[in-house]
This record gives structure tokens, C-alpha cells and sequence, in this order.
């Protein structure tokens, strides 16, 4: 077998490949949102499909017995906080552009870094916690508060970066415990049980084109996610961490492609210091031997 760092170029190539592929989830979101699907259904379909799609994997990887997790509390847990990340962003998806709405969901990192101390024990050095400061300046410049009105959006996506946050916590505290693939489908086996029984309540009838849209959902999230973990595999957290804020690119493109949206230069700038803050604290954290997070849901 390869070693996990014989081959960074193929985890790099891996690592860009997917973050090409991710945003295409938040465009067939924000399809269904227009069309009048409740935000809960949307939810519902991606953690179904989603737990249908990684089932195979899981239990190549750990056999019929090995799906049974064996922190269901936890994992119910966990399953909450990314069914409150992914229904906040798709809602704040309803109104703002893609790029916009990841922009200001990118201070999940900062958040991560800020609660740490609280959740894990975690010691935070005075540079991490100026470089989590300067990276709320870059979330200000973002959404300008007093300079602009305020869109809805823009309190949906912070309560997505903050609940994907908490799920990063947790994973923290289970990492380890169960192949990352396996986790994932706990996760969504958790989350789709969850929202089969809140979706009841908000049920619209679904058009053969909308099936296909809640599978084209789950295909490019899963495949997004499984390209990640692939690359991990074959380069290290510190190479590739970096490079997640590429689908910040394809985010823009295909916001402008298929939505006519396209960033303002304020946005830009303060997207770009978001990214240096993350990214600087990534690079301390591992310095820090801090264990990265191998479990890769996101919205």
C-alpha cells in the first residue's frame, strides 16, 4: 500500500479536484431553493442519498458488523450540528450568491480555533488568537455592517460556519475511532434518520426532475468528500489544508455562470484575509502537533 506521503502531487491533484467538484452541491441547492422546496426536504435528501452513496464504502471497509456505531450518542450528536449547518447554508443560499454565502461561511475556522480552549482543553497562544481576531476584521469587511443593509443571508451562513464548527469539535474528540469514510456514514445514517422524521411535517411532492436533482446533490457532496479523503491519503494536513480555499474559485465561476452573481471587491478583500488568518492558523496548529480533522462533511 502507499504510504500517505509517498505521493503529494496525485493528493494535491485529488484535493483540487474536489474543491472543483463541491460547489456544484451549493448550485443544485440553490436550484431546489428556487423551485419552492423546503429547506428541510433539501436536508433530508442530502444526508439520504448521502448515507445510500458512502454505505458501500463503509462497509468495504469495515464489514457488516463495523456500521453499528459504537457512539451513537455522539454520533446522533454530531449528525445534529451538520443538519443545522447544511439547513443554514442552503437557507442563506435562498438569499445570497454561492460565493457570498461561502465567503462568510469561511469563519468556521476561526470559530474552531476560538471555542477549542472550551470543548477540547485546547491551549491557544496569543499569535493564533490575533490571527482569529484580524480574521473577523476580514468577516466585517465581508458583510459591512452599517454601510449596506443587512441580508437575511448573512445570519444564515455565520450560523452555518458556527454549527460546522461544533461538529469539527466533536469530530476532534472521536477522531481516530472509525476509518473517516466509516464515520462520514454514520453521520449521514444519524442525520437521515433525524430528518426523515422532521421532514414529515414540511413534505412537498417531488417531480422526477427533483429526484434527480436530490441524487445530483448527494453525487457531487459525497464524490467532493471522498476525493478529499483520497488525498489525505497521500499527502499531509499542512499541504492540503491550504489548498480547501481553492473552491472559492469554482464558487465564483459557477455563482456567475449559472446566476449571474459575481463578488464585489470589498468581498474579495475580505475573503482573502480570512484565508491568510485560516491558513496561518493551520500552519501553528500543526506545528502544535495538533491532529487534523479526517472527517470531511461540510454543506
Amino acid at each position: 500500500m502507499t504510504s500517505r506521503t509517498s505521493q503529494p502531487l496525485i493528493g494535491i491533484g485529488l484535493m483540487l479536484s474536489a474543491m472543483a467538484i463541491l460547489p456544484f452541491l451549493d448550485v443544485v441547492a440553490k436550484f431546489l431553493g428556487q423551485q419552492g422546496v423546503p429547506i428541510l426536504q433539501i436536508v433530508w435528501a442530502r444526508l439520504f442519498f448521502g448515507t445510500l452513496m458512502t454505505l458501500p464504502f463503509a462497509l468495504s471497509l469495515a464489514g457488516a458488523r463495523g456500521l453499528v456505531p459504537n457512539m451513537p450518542a455522539m454520533h446522533a450528536l454530531r449528525a445534529s450540528f451538520l443538519i443545522a449547518a447544511t439547513g443554514f447554508f442552503f437557507w442563506g443560499l435562498t438569499y445570497l450568491p454561492i460565493a457570498d454565502c461561502l465567503s462568510i461561511f469561511f469563519v468556521q475556522p476561526l470559530i474552531v480555533t476560538m471555542l477549542s480552549p472550551l470543548v477540547l482543553g485546547e491551549q491557544v497562544g496569543i499569535r493564533r488568537w490575533m490571527a482569529v481576531i484580524i480574521g473577523f476584521i476580514g468577516t466585517l469587511i465581508i458583510i459591512r455592517p452599517g454601510f449596506q443593509e443587512l441580508n437575511p443571508g448573512v445570519f444564515m451562513a455565520l450560523a452555518a460556519g458556527l454549527s460546522l464548527a461544533i461538529y469539527m469539535l466533536l469530530t476532534r474528540r472521536i477522531s481516530g475511532s472509525a476509518p473517516a469514510m466509516v464515520t462520514t456514514f454514520y453521520t449521514s445514517l444519524m442525520g437521515a434518520a433525524i430528518m426523515s422524521v422532521a421532514v414529515i411535517f414540511v413534505w412537498q411532492p417531488v417531480s422526477l426532475e427533483q429526484w434527480g436533482l436530490f441524487a445530483l446533490l448527494s453525487f457531487f457532496a459525497n464524490g467532493g468528500h471522498y476525493l478529499i479523503v483520497k488525498a489525505y491519503d497521500h499527502a499531509e494536513a499542512s499541504l492540503l489544508a491550504p489548498l480547501a480555499y481553492t473552491e472559492m474559485i469554482m464558487a465564483v465561476a459557477a455563482g456567475w455562470y449559472f446566476f449571474g452573481d459575481f463578488p464585489d471587491l470589498w468581498t474579495f478583500v475580505g475573503v482573502g484575509i480570512l484565508i491568510a488568518c485560516a491558513i496561518y492558523i493551520s500552519i501553528r496548529e500543526t506545528a502544535r502537533n495538533i491532529a487534523p480533522v479526517r472527517d470531511f462533511e461540510q454543506p
